[in-house]
């Protein structure tokens, strides 16, 4: 019986990767992917998610409508709320280690969800593509935050779910340079938190993106401004 995960998928550059990543090293794993929308400024990650989904051939990949977070996340967040995303530029340096672009419990919200889809399929392992942010830092990106949150749903006295990131130690740089061997096409991927016709190339997540490409010795098949 092949083996089955769970894996959080955005359509951005480091959850794209893990996909083709986990399949290149087990193409008999079964695949199911959810991608979240959670109220954010636009959609065009969850289109991306779709089409690499079909292109990895998951077993089931569910659009979950979290439009709730959104709403009451809106006052805290300027990805969920009326405050526009700011550029990389803007961010104050005591603001780098939890940014005006952190979605309060985001990522808890989206690993407990998936937690329990994976218990309700009997699937016991759930990924997701936190790595090491190169310019700023979420705390639901850490590996502190995976073996807490592993800790406690280890209590589950029938089906515990184990939370993998691959990735937590990596800079995206690396995370794409595994995207690149797994043969990724990135050009249907999608980062900006503006969510523009073109990426904006100057909010926090076009600049580590592109900072990231441009180590790799790569263009990015993306248009920007």
């Amino acid at each position: 019986m092949s083996k089955s995960v769970v894996i959080l998928l955005s359509g951005g550059l480091d959850s794209t990767t893990l996909l083709h990543h986990l399949r290149r090293l087990s193409p008999g794993l079964v695949l199911h992917a959810l991608t979240m929308h959670y109220g954010q400024k636009h959609a065009r990650e969850t289109v991306c998610a779709a089409w690499q989904a079909a292109a990895a051939q998951v077993r089931a990949h569910h659009l979950v409508d979290l439009a709730c977070l959104g709403q009451i996340t809106a006052h805290g967040s300027t990805l969920t709320g009326r405050r526009p995303v700011p550029a990389m530029s803007e961010i104050r340096e005591d603001q780098l280690d939890q940014p005006p672009t952190y979605v309060p419990n985001r990522n808890l919200v989206f690993l407990s969800l998936a937690a329990a889809y994976a218990e309700a399929h009997g699937i016991d392992e759930v990924f997701y593509a936190a790595q090491q942010q190169d310019f700023y830092g979420y705390w639901d990106c850490t590996k502190a935050f995976q073996e807490k949150l592993n800790s406690l749903l280890g209590l589950n006295r029938r089906a515990p779910v184990t939370v993998r990131a691959p990735f937590a130690d990596l800079d995206k740089a690396a995370v794409l340079k595994i995207g690149v061997a797994a043969e990724v096409d990135y050009a249907h991927t999608w980062t900006c938190y503006r969510g523009g016709e073109l990426a904006c190339g100057v909010c926090p997540a076009c600049v580590e993106r592109l900072a990231a490409f441009q180590r790799v010795g790569l263009p990015d098949p993306l248009a920007y401004e």
